[in-house]
């Protein structure tokens, strides 16, 4: 066994034990300090609403509702981001004309929208990608738009020397410059899109994990509440995951530590 290997091999083994302890204080430091289960309910009694909601309140349902739109807001969002971003740094004059009114999007409140898309739309889908698009678009536009700043003039035209085409200096030059700060954005945007979707289904909606958090206040059940924020943790953990395999199957050409700075 490597040098490499044995180290994750330890760090892996050390996540562990901190979450072993972590189920440990959960399930008995409440009830040592006298916290009432309704305050903070145990890891155990969290389990056993989780079984109960698996059936008596389709949680699988509310899950994949939210999952799916998480994962419609966060590719659209990327999307918008990335047209966005390229678009503003090809273009000085785009960008002067265009930034103040992006940038006074970015500043107004999304928690701010979500009503008025309820207004809009009504109790659909629709409020929840969108809140998470507007979450979702800043970070990626913002480091799109300042790696396509940070290339080397030079470069270009160097390219355009060689008569390379408009569309020649994007795919060869400019593309490639923008992917490590793209999946930087990408990283943040994951765990944000998560925050979107909630928030549209915490101010308008019956299905998700957003509902069920609104249904467990209501209805004094804390444990419901735990079980709802895990699994949204548990998604985007996955979601940021997947965009960390991405970068690896993507940057594979640079070192470790270049991909992972965030």
């Amino acid at each position: 066994m490597t040098e490499a290997q044995t180290s994750t091999r330890g760090m892996v083994l050390g996540s562990l034990l901190v979450f072993v302890a972590f189920l440990a204080a959960w399930q008995w430091l409440p009830g040592v300090f006298g916290i009432p289960a309704f305050i903070i309910p145990s890891a155990s009694k969290v389990w056993e609403e989780f079984l109960h909601m698996l059936t008596a309140e389709r949680l699988v349902f509310h899950t994949m509702i939210t999952t799916l739109q998480v994962l419609t807001g966060f590719i659209l969002g990327v999307l918008l981001g990335m047209v966005v971003g390229f678009a503003l740094g090809m273009s000085p004059t785009a960008e002067v004309v265009l930034s103040p009114y992006i940038l006074a999007l970015q500043i107004a409140p999304k928690v701010a929208f979500a009503p008025l898309f309820v207004i809009w739309f009504g109790y659909t889908v629709y409020p929840k990608i969108l809140v998470a698009v507007l979450i979702v678009f800043f970070p990626v536009m913002i480091n799109v738009l300042g790696a396509v700043r940070a290339i080397d003039p030079d470069s270009v035209r160097l390219a355009r020397s060689f008569t390379a085409s408009r569309f020649q200096v994007f795919r060869k030059i400019e593309f490639p410059a923008a992917m490590p700060p793209l999946f930087a954005g990408l990283r943040i945007a994951a765990t944000l899109a998560v925050i979107g979707v909630v928030v549209g289904e915490l101010v308008g909606g019956n299905t998700g994990l957003g509902y069920l958090l609104t249904f467990g206040e209501g209805a004094g059940n804390t444990a419901m509440v735990f079980v709802a924020i895990i699994l949204l943790t548990v998604i985007g953990i996955l979601l940021y995951g997947a965009v960390v395999l991405l970068e690896g199957r993507v940057l594979h050409y640079l070192p470790a530590r270049a991909r992972t700075v965030a």
